[in-house]
């Protein structure tokens, strides 16, 4: 276990370096009366589509001179944020009543886009010493009317921030938008509109190691997903002792048999063969692609050991809610440094099927994956793109990326290659292969691949199915 765990320690620290932009301009979080503490506006978006966001600034609100965009680390641009400094100046400990930080006449185009975006619930987000904040920026007054041509839309012109701080740190910030203080925006024409922000400061005796409780335990569904923590806990047991039920009866009842056709071959040939034994001799007959299906084994084998580090760094305590980015940096750098698994599973598996193109083997292994995703990628890209949204990578960040992909993911994948084919290793399987394949009679079409596929994962699909849909409601 000294290799895995060094391994662990040695990703988990690339991780927190990476993320190390993440952090606000005042690292240690500490902070004297009066002194900047940073703020930063995120991105805007519709409340029930959390997947399309724009910047903060891509609504017409009053940009303040000297806007600067926060450098980001890889993790937090492949998350979609943007962070740009804010409007608003929240010093520490520095109470402000009703300032106006900006008067603006907002003209016809501009009321426009404040209606739509009103229309569709946008809400902003921003981070103010790391804690993130939300809000509202305005709401649709409906007042009993069905009509939507009706309904009247307004803005809001005051936001009101609640801190609280131990000692000279700080450990939470609410945001509220005035209900009271609203602009009009239902009709196109232009606005006269005067931003306006509130600082209340409380002390707490919350400690700074506990500030991200409050994240950490938010849900919709408390009492819910717990009853049905117990029920996923449940329905997992039942499955692993069906399936060791069903393992220990067909071992007991075919084990005579694989130890007649392995040893006794003889015996095996005279004795009469009906149901499964008819194709005894086919069953670890070498596949028609075997360099797909090693390259298959290869790419899972590489997922699988990056899910199992994800799970053992979010264990160690990587993941914290809201360290923006650290789940995809930690994505990127495992994926990356995994790769030579990947070839060393598929290289190997391929020379043991027999496989002589063992190049063109771990060319398949390296794009089975990424290539679909990539494709994907530009897709989507293109789209974000076409729409202005931060889902949208800027170029230099595909450049990393491509970069990664070239010098470090390629590298290993043809070292773990060269190490799989040099390994020797024979394919020893439990019974004899016939030298020619026993001819298998047409099937009926509900007994063919698709149907019986089908078929078979309708019982597991339907119990695990509400399982799933609380595991990504609390996600």
């Amino acid at each position: 276990m000294r290799i895995p765990t060094t391994l662990l320690l040695f990703i988990g620290a690339l991780i927190l370096s990476g993320a190390g932009n993440v952090r606000p301009d005042a690292s240690d979080h500490r902070y004297k009366e009066g002194d900047s503490v940073p703020l930063y506006a995120n991105k805007v978006g519709p409340f029930h589509n959390p997947s399309e966001t724009y910047r903060y600034f891509d609504l017409p609100f009053c940009i303040p001179e000297g806007v600067k965009d926060k450098k980001e680390a890889l993790g937090e641009v492949l998350n979609g944020d943007r962070l740009v400094s804010a409007p608003y100046k929240l010093n520490f400990r520095d109470e402000k009543d009703s300032e106006t930080y900006c008067k603006k006449k907002l003209s016809r185009e501009e009321v426009e886009q404040f209606r739509r975006a009103v229309e569709k619930d946008y809400y902003f987000q921003m981070y103010y010493d790391d804690l993130p904040i939300w809000g509202f920026i305005g709401k649709v007054d409906k007042d009993g009317k069905s009509d939507p041509s009706e309904f009247k839309y307004f803005l809001y012109k005051h936001i009101q921030f609640e801190i609280l701080y131990n000692e000279d740190r700080v450990i939470e910030i609410n945001a509220r938008m005035d209900p009271h203080s609203l602009v009009d925006v239902t009709e196109d024409k232009e606005v006269d509109a005067e931003f306006m922000y509130t600082v209340k400061w409380k002390e707490t005796e919350t400690p700074f190691e506990k500030r991200m409780d409050k994240y950490a335990m938010s849900s919709s569904l408390p009492h819910h997903l717990e009853i049905h923590w117990f029920s996923i806990i449940n329905s997992c047991v039942t499955v692993l002792l069906l399936t060791g039920f069903l393992a220990t009866i067909l071992m007991r009842v075919l084990k005579n048999d694989f130890m007649k056709y392995a040893q006794d071959e003889e015996a095996a040939d005279d004795q009469e063969e009906t149901g499964w034994k008819y194709i005894h001799g086919d069953v670890f007959r070498f596949p028609k692609y075997k360099s797909v299906f090693a390259a298959s084994l290869g790419s899972g084998t590489q997922l699988f050991t990056l899910t199992i580090f994800i799970f053992m760094l979010s264990l160690v305590g990587v993941f914290y809610p809201y360290n923006r980015g650290a789940l995809f940096t930690a994505l990127v750098v495992i994926y990356a440094l995994t790769s030579g698994i990947a070839g060393y599973t598929a290289s190997s598996f391929y020379c043991q099927l027999e496989g002589k193109n063992w190049v063109r083997n771990l060319l398949l292994t390296g794009g089975l994956f990424c290539g679909p995703l990539f494709l994907t990628f530009c897709f989507l890209n293109t789209v974000a793109i076409a729409y202005s949204a931060t889902a949208a990578l800027p170029f230099g960040t595909i450049v990393v990326i491509v970069l990664i992909w070239t010098l470090v993911t390629s590298p290993l994948l043809v070292l773990g290659g060269i190490a799989g084919k040099n390994s020797k290793a024979e394919f020893q399987a439990p019974v004899r292969t016939t030298k020619y394949p026993r001819e298998i009679p047409q099937l009926p079409w509900y007994r063919s691949a698709i149907p019986q596929m089908a078929m078979a994962g309708f019982l597991p699909f339907s119990a695990i199915y509400i399982e799933l849909y609380y595991i990504f409601a609390s996600v």
